[in-house]
């Protein structure tokens, strides 16, 4: 049994992670104002971290495999708590930017270790908990993520304003550094891995290619070199596929011949196109159309946050006995509270109204996330869980880049018509997400979500020692 401490320890690492890319929501429009930033500064701290961040995750994954498991996810922890005190402790925008893209490097390098280390240590019905509490902590984390960003500027404890939003990583960080040493063990891929570093830059630039026209382009009107850098990105992914046949690719192939890793990996990315970008319009909606202040903003949040917890309870009892179709039912009741918060908004109903169809959409995003990843999971055995974490992992941030990039062509184009019109835009785009998510629902094997939990005595029962990966170092 995978010892007392060792998932609250590795989930309290990814929870600042996540938290870390949507509280800066709130607190960039006043560090705008209290360093005296320009738009494309302010949009640099933003983007910096995601573009750092999803340039590393495969790599750092295969840094796990090679070197530790634990010992990558301590390094990222550090790095990471030490960039958030650079950043709460920045001068000026240039600073804080260079603090962002570190924060978002070490969450390349601890977030694919959290997946890893769960899938090493737990099996059977423990994984599908693990899993489910993976899946929860990632969905609080984004959904409560303003809320708490709105609290701490409000507080403004000793002074601080913005800057407690990035420092109050700081004891979360040193926390985890303390107890993750003790009660994380160690582990490492079975078999021999190298880093292939010529592979490792083109992923990364790939990525960087695809990232960074979703990032700037619509704010630049979509200029030629934003086209040349999505070709760019497709050229680098044809170039790293010609290198498949070397050893030890940093993306193993036979992760992708199993069909429900690849069906998974898809809906993943469907899911994190609607969920991201969501937050986002609806954060500008309430402050921009309904005039609320950063913590009535996130208040907002909070139906959202409750309806998640609930249905991420609710949803491994569900998957036992309706498997896939759990996913597909979440993302089914996300279209249509997204449809009927689409009418509430045309009706301009007042903000309490809309608590009720909150709740409905975070009940949409609880019962399809968690089924997800277990799906994604199960069928990967522990020799490449780092990899398979890390392309789980990559698939978030680009389905959020993604995701992103196109609302806000949506909302944006639309925004001249007003708030509301532009948010309804919006809402229309994700309904239509939400429909794609419960059709690829069904391409995964129909007991895929159920085979996170088998029989006890199965192949991937917790009596099997050869379902666990390989560990260095002892257990107790």
């Amino acid at each position: 049994m995978p010892r007392a401490g060792t998932l609250p320890a590795v989930l309290a690492g990814v929870f600042i992670t996540i938290l870390d890319f949507f509280i800066v929501n709130v607190a960039v429009p006043t560090a705008q104002s209290d360093l005296h930033a320009d738009p494309a500064a302010v949009q640099w701290v933003v983007a910096g971290y995601s573009l750092a961040c999803g340039s590393t995750l495969i790599i750092g994954s295969r840094l796990g495999d090679m070197y530790g498991r634990r010992r990558v996810f301590l390094i990222g922890v550090g790095l990471f708590t030490l960039a958030s005190a650079a950043c709460g402790a920045a001068p000026d925008t240039s600073v804080l930017i260079d603090a962002r893209i570190v924060q978002g490097a070490a969450a390349g390098l601890l977030m694919p270790q959290v997946l890893a280390i769960v899938r090493t240590v737990h099996t059977g019905r423990d994984l599908a908990r693990a899993v489910n509490a993976y899946a929860l902590t990632m969905g609080s984390a984004a959904v409560f993520g303003q809320l708490i960003g709105g609290l701490l500027i409000q507080a403004d404890v000793f002074g601080l304003g913005w800057r407690a939003c990035f420092l109050i990583n700081l004891p979360v960080g040193i926390a985890v550094l303390a107890v993750a040493g003790r009660v994380v063990p160690e582990s490492r891929a079975s078999d021999a891995v190298r880093l292939d570093l010529g592979g490792a830059a083109l992923i990364g630039l790939a990525l960087v290619a695809l990232l960074l026209p979703l990032t700037e382009g619509r704010e630049q009107g979509w200029p030629l070199w934003t086209w040349a850098s999505f070709a760019g990105s497709l050229a680098l992914g044809f170039a790293y596929r010609a290198r498949r046949h070397r050893d030890s690719p940093l993306i193993d192939g036979a992760l992708f011949r199993e069909r429900g890793f690849t069906a998974g990996v898809f809906a993943y990315l469907a899911f994190t196109m609607g969920m991201a970008a969501y937050f986002l319009v609806l954060a500008l909606y309430v402050q921009e159309g309904r005039g609320l202040d950063a913590l009535e903003a996130g208040l907002v949040f909070v139906p959202i946050g409750a309806g998640y917890l609930a249905a991420s309870m609710l949803a491994p009892r569900l998957v036992a006995r309706l498997g896939r179709q759990v996913i597909a039912i979440g993302a089914l009741v996300r279209a249509a509270g997204l449809a009927l918060l689409c009418g509430m908004v045309a009706q301009e109903v007042s903000i309490g109204w809309l608590v009720p169809v909150l709740l409905i959409d975070g009940i949409g995003m609880g019962l399809a996330l968690a089924p997800i990843m277990s799906t994604v999971l199960a069928g990967v055995s522990p020799r490449h869980a780092g990899a398979a974490s890390g392309v789980l992992n990559t698939a978030q941030q680009t389905g959020g880049a993604l995701g992103v990039g196109v609302i806000g062509v949506l909302y944006y184009g639309a925004v001249a018509e007003g708030p509301s019109v532009a948010f309804r835009h919006g809402l229309l785009y994700l309904a239509g997400v939400a429909l794609v998510l419960a059709g690829l629902a069904q391409l995964l094997p129909r007991a895929a979500a159920r085979a996170a939990t088998p029989p006890p005595g199965s192949p991937a029962s917790p009596a099997d020692p050869a379902s666990r990966g390989t560990e260095v170092g002892p257990r107790t």
